[in-house]
């Protein structure tokens, strides 16, 4: 199904990204494009992503580097 009909974005692709360490719309954003037009898909992307954790929002909100601490810890993984 599309979520972002603008550029042809699925739900199947948003989960991907968001797999892949996306965790707002705006990262999306970044990764597909979805969400840069006319907007009316944002809130899909958010319901998508729901409020689970995140490592790099909760990095972000302790005021730690947020890119370099991920990759150390997918290294890790």
């Amino acid at each position: 199904m599309y979520v972002c009909n603008c550029f042809g974005v699925t739900e199947a692709q948003v989960k991907k990204h968001a797999a892949e360490g996306a965790c707002t719309p705006r990262q999306i954003a970044s990764a597909s494009k979805a969400g840069t037009d006319c907007g009316s898909c944002v809130r899909s992307i958010q319901a998508l992503l729901g409020r689970g954790t995140c490592p790099r929002r909760e990095l972000a909100d302790q005021g730690k580097p947020v890119l370099s601490e991920v990759e150390r810890l997918e290294e890790a993984a």
